[in-house]
């Protein structure tokens, strides 16, 4: 069997007066950047890159250099292609922009392989421990009118909170860092008061503290039993990492934004992370995934991957999500205690809702694991045509 094309898409689709905003930076649509794999037997496998950035760069590399060395190839184990292609990028290629077309790359593999084995992909990786997985929603960003005065979107934001716990979620995500401390903190008070003392509650940074600065947050948060803090500072801080969570009981999350086992290992050898948040479609798929769940593992780190994109990117989390042993074991798993959770953003996705014939949904707080092999999606063709174009 010889892989027969390689298409690519890029799916964009603007928000509106729906955009909202983290510390960084505003969201004014959605972006997503898939892959369509064809062997010449027929099977088709897809994949997703490319979470953060403008799309288009990913879609070079896999038309301009990886297509080319794949086209008319025999398709062997993609783990197998994956360290091909890795050492022939290795030069220029560690992080960034070719790791995240190599992961859109690998996904769409997998998807073929496990459709040639007749089984699912977390069959093949590992075996799944789980057939449904418990969501957190992320949600309670900013809206526009929030840096302008926060105090008046104050019942705004409680409602929206209350509304995830109605919804079924037990575990909720919030953003802080696009204001001052004060006016933050007033946030989280807000928020907890609205779900409650036993609704779990994580925060997200999107790494907008310098240490000190990160270190007075955590310490504020500890007062509203805030369970994990993602992302405090910039991700090449690894010592800044080390401090902040030498300071505070709460648990340390972040790695998002690095790539391949190698990215992780200095995580965890540094000892900066207590949640390893590698994101399938940007720290090297499937492939790389097996290699750093086994790195955190043999350093006593929870992996919980980001998930972000389409419906492509959560069917591959949610397979990952399958494989992973409860950490450590225990005869009554508990959600993020020793039973990992996925994430399920709040916010408008039709790039997620609409790409799949089936779309994943939530069912009594959890997201079931596809069980079809391969990927076990079919994508919508309908939905790629009127979102993307080919690249």
């Amino acid at each position: 069997m010889k892989i027969k094309s390689i298409q690519t898409y890029i799916l964009r689709t603007p928000l509106g007066n729906e955009r909202f905003y983290s510390s960084q930076c505003s969201f004014p649509e959605r972006n997503s950047f898939i892959v369509k794999v064809e062997t010449d037997d027929g099977l088709v496998g897809w994949g997703e890159g490319g979470q953060y950035g403008p799309p288009e760069p990913v879609a070079a590399v896999v038309k301009h250099v990886l297509a080319p060395k794949l086209i008319n190839q025999e398709l062997q184990n993609p783990m197998k292609i994956w360290e091909q292609h890795y050492a022939d990028t290795r030069d220029f290629g560690q992080k960034g922009t070719y790791i995240e077309a190599l992961s859109a790359i690998d996904i769409a593999l997998w998807d073929i392989y496990g459709q040639m084995l007749h089984q699912p992909v977390h069959n093949l990786i590992g075996g799944p421990f789980r057939k449904s997985i418990t969501a957190y929603a992320t949600g309670c960003y900013y809206r526009g009118e929030d840096v302008l005065n926060y105090k008046a979107s104050l019942p705004k934001l409680a409602e929206e909170a209350r509304s995830y716990v109605d919804a079924g979620f037990q575990i909720l995500k919030m953003k802080v860092g696009l204001l001052s401390i004060e006016e933050d903190i007033e946030r989280v008070r807000t928020i907890r008061e609205a779900i409650g003392p036993d609704t779990c509650l994580l925060v997200d940074c999107n790494h907008a503290y310098n240490v000190f600065t990160a270190v007075k947050m955590a310490k504020e948060l500890e007062k509203f039993n805030v369970r994990w803090l993602e992302e405090p500072v910039v991700p090449e801080d690894r010592a800044g990492y080390r401090e902040v969570r030498s300071s505070t009981s709460i648990a340390i999350a972040g790695g998002e934004c690095e790539f391949t086992r190698f990215g992780f290992r200095d995580l965890f050898v540094g000892g900066c992370v207590d949640i390893a948040q590698p994101d399938i479609c940007v720290s090297g798929g499937f492939s790389e995934w097996m290699k750093i769940q086994a790195l955190a593992s043999s350093f006593g780190v929870t992996v919980i991957p980001h998930v972000w994109g389409s419906g492509i990117a959560l069917a591959a989390a949610l397979h990952v999500l399958a494989s992973i042993p409860p950490s450590p074991h225990t005869a009554h798993p508990v959600p993020l205690q020793n039973e990992p959770i996925v994430e399920y953003d709040r916010n408008p996705n039709p790039l997620r809702d609409e790409l799949l014939t089936t779309p994943i949904t939530l069912q009594k707080g959890k997201l079931p694991v596809p069980h079809n092999p391969g990927l076990g999606i079919e994508v919508n063709l309908d939905a790629v045509s009127k979102y993307s174009s080919e690249f």
